[in-house]
Order: C-alpha cells, then structure tokens, then sequence
C-alpha cells in the first residue's frame, strides 16, 4: 500500500533539536519535505532554519500546521506536556493527524497518548530509536515502533528517511517496552566496556591495538566499536547524555518492578551513572563512566 503522505503534499512538524532530533529533521527535508520546527530554544533550529525549516513559535503552531507531528524531547514529563498539555499536540492537530513519539519515555505514557489520539480521530505510534549521534546524522537509526498496522504502513517511508532497522513490535508501548529492552542490554555492556578499556591501561598495553583485537570476537558491541574510540581519545562529547541514560535506566527499572522482574545488571550500571552524575558529568556522552572507573 502506497503512503498518502507524500513530499509535494505534507508538511512534517518536528519538535525537539538536540543531538539526534536535529539530524534526523535534516534528513526529511533533504526528501524534499516541508517541515514545521520547534524547539525550546530557538539557537538550536538556526541550521536548519537556513535550510529551509519553517520555525514556529510554539507547539500548538505546529500542531495546526502539519500532517505528521514528530517529536523527540527530553523526559516522560516533556512528552506528556507536549501532547497533552492544554497548548499541546491533542488540542491543536487536526483530525487525521499522525503523531509519533520518538522520544525513549515511559510506556504506560504511550498508551495512554495512543487512546487520547484515538478519541480525537488522530494516530499515534510510539517509535524511540537506538544509534546515537552518529546513527541519526547518517539515518542509520534502528526504530522500535508500537501502535496499528495500517498507521505504521502510512508512516513507513518516513521511517526510512531517518532509519535503517524499523521493527513493528506490537500494540501501543511496544516501541517503548522494546526500547528499555535495548537500554537495559547496554546498560551492562557499558560497564563491560569501559572496564576492559581501563584494564587494557593499567596493563600497560595499547587499548587501541586491544580494541582491534577485541571488537571483532565475541566481545564485540556497538558501544565497544563506537564508544571505547572516543574514551581512548579522551573525547567525553554527548552522543547521548548521561542524563538522558539515567532517565532511560529509571523507566526501565520502574517497568521492570511491575513485572517481578530481577535487573540486577541494570541496578549496578544505574548506581555507578548516578554517582557519575554526582560528580558533573551529567551532560557528557555515556562513555564518561570511563573516568569513574580510570582511578
């Protein structure tokens, strides 16, 4: 089945121009989308702006003005207060709007987002993504989408302008169960990481000559090819935030306790990022817990 949402006939609003929203906004319009932008602060949409965005001064402008809202903010509290906040998403959009969260935020959330949209005539997906700066510049991002069928099927070719791996993984929540999933597999990793690459140090070997000999056994990982990189080279840039990690891990282990679930692995990565946080590095990238444990 063919999209209706077409380049030529669709406006896209995108709210949220951080690290990854702003590359993945970049890469609809370079399809030749007319797309409608917001972000908190303004500096932020400047690039884009010279693009050819159309900046909008506040959420309900985007919503009035657009087809396909999408956005990727902050918090579970950004995401309620941009859909239904009284100057949100549901207020304003327009019947038949199709709305998607790409934001990692709390499944429970998604669901209840879902409804209200229903009972408005709109569609919604949850869809966070997985990548990092680097997934998102290059529209390589894996996206784990939850919500109907036919909505997905609508959206698809939208998808594939800003990812590579798109996975419808059920009802609405899916995308947002099977994201904390994804976090909860790197959580653990990211120790594993950095430990082998503070011990390759102390041992006094080249870690890059052991990340070669490393990344390409069974030891191999996203985080080991893409992170240990920047932590050999010092390089403590955000690809994704501390914090940000921190509020993934703490959905996690929320969604985890309803289910009687045991994280164990989870608990220690959350503890050892929390006491990284207490120390300022809350705005760097997650491979920061290098310095932890480089003591």
């Amino acid at each position: 089945m063919e999209s209706m949402l077409q380049p030529s006939t669709t406006a896209i609003g995108f709210i949220g121009l951080g690290v990854m929203g702003k590359s993945m906004a970049s890469n609809i319009m370079k399809a030749g989308y007319t797309v409608n932008v917001y972000n908190r602060t303004k500096s932020k949409a400047e690039d884009l702006i010279e693009q050819g965005a159309n900046w909008k001064d506040t959420v309900a402008e985007v919503a009035s003005s657009s087809q396909v809202i999408i956005t990727i903010v902050g918090y579970p509290k950004d995401v309620e207060e941009v859909y239904l906040g009284e100057n949100g998403i549901l207020q304003n959009a327009k019947e038949g709007t199709y709305l998607i969260d790409m934001t990692t935020s709390d499944p429970s959330l998604a669901q209840k987002i879902y409804k209200e949209a229903k009972e408005k005539n709109m569609y919604a997906l949850d869809a966070p993504v997985s990548g990092g700066d680097v997934g998102a510049r290059e529209a390589r991002l894996a996206i784990m989408v939850g919500g109907d069928e036919e909505v997905f099927n609508q959206i698809l070719p939208i998808f594939q302008l800003m990812g590579k791996n798109i996975v419808l993984q059920g009802p609405a929540g899916a995308g947002q169960h099977t994201k904390m999933a994804n976090q909860i597999a790197i959580a653990s990793n990211m120790i594993g990481v950095c430990e082998a690459m503070v011990y390759a140090k102390k041992a006094g070997l080249d870690p890059s000559q052991v990340l070669q000999s490393i990344e390409t056994g069974a030891a191999g990982s996203w985080s080991l090819s893409n992170l240990a990189p920047r932590m050999i080279a010092g390089n403590f840039d955000p690809g994704f935030y501390v914090k940000h990690f921190i509020k993934d891990m703490g959905i996690a282990l929320e969604a985890a306790k309803e289910m009687g679930l045991s994280t164990p692995g989870l608990e220690l990565s959350k503890s050892l990022y929390d006491e990284l946080a207490s120390q300022g590095e809350e705005n760097s990238g997650t491979q920061a817990l290098f310095k932890l444990l480089d003591k």
